[in-house]
C-alpha cells in the first residue's frame, strides 16, 4: 500500500525530535506494507473514523483508502495535542 503524509503532516514531522521522527516512520512504513496485519502500536479510533499509531509522546493519525490503495497520515502531533 502506498505511503501518503499530507502537507500539515510533513510541517509537524519537523517538531518531532529526530530519534522519534525516525522511529515513527518506520513503524508507518511498516503500517503500509501489511496495514490489516497485527501492530501493536496502532489503535483503531472511536470517535473518529481512523487509525493512529504512536511513537514516545507522539501520535500520528492516518485512514486507509481500500479503493486508492492508500494509507494517508493525516496528522503528527504530540499526544497531549493530537486529540482535541
Amino acid at each position: 500500500m502506498k505511503l501518503i503524509i499530507t502537507i500539515q503532516a510533513a510541517k509537524a514531522f519537523r517538531k518531532v525530535p529526530a530519534k522519534d521522527a525516525g522511529a515513527l516512520l518506520t513503524i508507518l512504513k511498516e503500517i503500509a506494507a501489511d496495514p490489516f496485519g497485527p501492530h501493536p502500536k496502532a489503535k483503531k479510533l472511536t470517535e473518529h473514523p481512523g487509525f493512529r499509531t504512536r511513537q514516545g509522546d507522539w501520535r500520528a493519525i492516518y485512514r486507509i483508502d481500500r479503493e486508492a490503495e492508500e494509507m494517508i497520515v493525516e496528522m503528527i502531533a504530540h499526544r497531549s495535542e493530537v486529540y482535541k
